[in-house]
């Protein structure tokens, strides 16, 4: 939904920069939900995958975060 908001703001190179944020912290997101399927799905210890799914899924909230606060208060 932000990503589309984006796009519909003039382009200039804050909007460059929180599209291009915003693409990086879908990645997180997905990488994140990839790691703990596989952590669901293996049968051997899966510590490593919960850890590092963890680890991705809470920078991926809090940079979403950081970029829509920046974003709705047009901080940069």
């Amino acid at each position: 939904m932000v990503i589309s908001i984006v796009k519909s703001q003039p382009a200039d190179m804050v909007s460059y920069f929180i599209d291009k944020a915003l693409a990086v912290d879908s990645l997180l997101f997905t990488i994140s939900a990839l790691l703990s399927f596989l952590s669901i799905r293996l049968e051997r210890s899966t510590v490593g995958l919960e850890r590092w799914a963890e680890v991705l899924f809470i920078v991926g909230l809090v940079s979403m975060t950081v970029i829509a606060v920046i974003f709705s208060f047009e901080i940069v």
